[in-house]
C-alpha cells in the first residue's frame, strides 16, 4: 500500500517520555471486508505522534446485539471491550457507529451497575471516532496528501447524531491537494443501512438508499467518502447495481493517500 505521510507531527508524550498509546478498534467490517482502513487509520494516528496497539483480544462492539434488544450478550461483549481498551490513553474507531456504541450506549447498558458503570465513563470520556480524534486531539491541519478528483462526502447517523461529527472530516480533507468537495443535497440524511434495520425492514432501507444514490448522482461527483463502513457498502451496492461509475472510499484512504486498493465494491 502506498501512503503519504502528515508534514506537521503534533508528537504527544506522557511525562515519562512515553508516546501516548491509542488502542485501534478496527471494527468488524473494516477487519473482514476492508483492513485497508485499519491500515490507513493506524497510518494516520501514528504519523499524528502516538503510538497504535491493536489488542489481538478485541471482538465486536456489541451493536448488533444491542438494537436487536439483546442485552445480556450486549453488556457481555461490552464488558470485554473495556477490560480490553481501559488501559490505552485513547480508544479510536474508523467508525462513528461503533464509537457511538462504545460512548454512548455502554452507559446506558452499565446505567445501574456500580462497578461497570464507572468504568464504561471512564473508557467513554477518552472514545473517538478517526476523525474527530485527529482533528480534535491531535489537531492535526496540514496534510501532505493528494487525491485530484472532486468529492462528496456522506454524514452516517451515529457519527453525526450521536458523537455531533460534521466539521472534522470536511477540515481534514480539506488539507488534500487536489480534493474538490461539494455538498449533496439532503447530506444529513440516513442511508438506509442502519445494521439490522436494513434486514428487518428492506423495502424501506431499499426506498431510502435509492433517494440517497440519486441525490449523490445529481451532486456530479467522481467520489463519494464517508466515515462508516456499512454505510458505504450500502450506498456503493445501490450506485452499482444502478450503473454509476461514483466510487466509493472510506475517508481514511483519502487522508492517508492508500490509493492501491479498489474502490469499495470494485473488483480486485
Amino acid at each position: 500500500m502506498s501512503g503519504n505521510s502528515i508534514s506537521k507531527r503534533r508528537v504527544t508524550q506522557r511525562p515519562e517520555g512515553r508516546l501516548k498509546r491509542v488502542g485501534l478498534f478496527a471494527t468488524c467490517l473494516v477487519d473482514l471486508t476492508r483492513p485497508v482502513v485499519g491500515f490507513a487509520a493506524a497510518r494516520l494516528i501514528e504519523q499524528a505522534g502516538y503510538e497504535v496497539v491493536v489488542p489481538k483480544a478485541q471482538t465486536c462492539c456489541g451493536q448488533p446485539a444491542y438494537n436487536s434488544g439483546d442485552s445480556a450478550a450486549a453488556a457481555a461483549i461490552a464488558r470485554q471491550v473495556i477490560e480490553t481498551f481501559e488501559g490505552f490513553d485513547y480508544l479510536v474507531a474508523p467508525s462513528g457507529s461503533c464509537a457511538g456504541m462504545i460512548k454512548v450506549h455502554f452507559l446506558q447498558l452499565f446505567a445501574n451497575d456500580p462497578i461497570w458503570g464507572p468504568r464504561a465513563t471512564g473508557l467513554a470520556s477518552k472514545t473517538y471516532e478517526l476523525t474527530q480524534f485527529l482533528h480534535n486531539i491531535a489537531q492535526i491541519n496540514d496534510l501532505n496528501a493528494a487525491w485530484p478528483a472532486v468529492a462528496t462526502y456522506h454524514d452516517s447517523c451515529s457519527g453525526l447524531r450521536e458523537l455531533m461529527i460534521n466539521l472534522e472530516p470536511r477540515r481534514l480533507l480539506d488539507g488534500v491537494d487536489g480534493l474538490v468537495l461539494k455538498e449533496a443535497s439532503d447530506v444529513e440524511v440516513c442511508c438506509g443501512f442502519g445494521g439490522l434495520f436494513s434486514i428487518k425492514y428492506p423495502d424501506i432501507s431499499g426506498n431510502v438508499v435509492d433517494a440517497k444514490a440519486t441525490a449523490i448522482e445529481n451532486t456530479a461527483v467522481e467520489l463519494l467518502l464517508g466515515g462508516d463502513l456499512g454505510c458505504l457498502i450500502n450506498i456503493s451496492g445501490r450506485l452499482k447495481r444502478c450503473g454509476s461509475a461514483i466510487m466509493v472510499r472510506h475517508v481514511a484512504e483519502v487522508l492517508a493517500g492508500f490509493d492501491d486498493a479498489p474502490a469499495i465494491g470494485d473488483a480486485e
